[in-house]
């Protein structure tokens, strides 16, 4: 598990014009809490926090928060995002011990290459895409593998089909199927007679520019 340190600077003050002049100086608002500390509002520089979050481990890092002296490992939690230019306008930091289990969200890869979902002109159908887990800080997987490898038309693969690393335990159904087989897509007569009606149209619109 990747780990990062940032310095949380303390004292800011709350309200919405505060707020916006934090982000104007390229800061991003937050709160510390957990484990029976009083929430503390804290603000982290941006930058700082997006090169902090880019590792493997995405938004399970542990973060070594520095707050006035103070080491906190913390989890960055309910990352708010501008609705337009998706930047980072708000995130809560949770604190955590080491020797603690704790619930998170790890995301889930297919890897390999369904040969006979291909041969047959069928969909590889992704339905589940992040696995919920519950393990200490410094044992949550950046994400899991799941092999498609044998995957048939028809069939499926579920969460029990995932190679689990030691030390981790699902909070996800067993039964819940991560990937599916589909046939190829069998077009209406709708769509067909619509794609006739359009191969048969290009051409007369081609001789009438002509």
């Amino acid at each position: 598990m990747s780990e990062a340190t940032l310095t949380a600077q303390t004292g800011r003050e709350i309200g919405s014009s505060s707020t916006r002049r934090l982000r104007a100086e390229g800061k991003i608002p937050g709160v510390v809490y957990g484990h029976g500390t009083e929430p503390i509002a804290v603000a982290v520089v941006a930058r700082e926090f997006q090169i902090a979050m880019s590792g493997e481990a995405g938004l399970n890092t542990l973060l070594s928060l520095d707050v006035e002296g103070k080491a906190l490992l913390t989890l960055a939690r309910d990352i708010q995002h501008h609705p337009v230019r998706n930047t980072v306008t708000h995130v809560d930091f949770l604190i955590v011990n080491r020797d603690e289990l704790i619930s998170a969200e790890v995301t889930i890869n297919l890897v390999g290459e369904a040969v006979e979902v291909g041969h047959g002109d069928g969909i590889v159908d992704q339905q589940l895409f992040t696995l919920h887990v519950k393990a200490k800080p410094t044992e949550i997987p950046p994400s899991v593998d799941i092999d498609i490898s044998s995957l048939t038309i028809g069939g499926a693969l579920h969460v029990s089909d995932i190679v689990i690393p030691p030390g981790v335990e699902l909070e996800t159904d067993l039964d819940a199927t991560v990937v599916a087989g589909n046939p190829p897509r069998v077009q209406t007569a709708t769509e067909v007679a619509e794609e006739a009606a359009g191969d048969e149209a290009a051409p007369a619109a081609e001789s009438t520019e002509a």
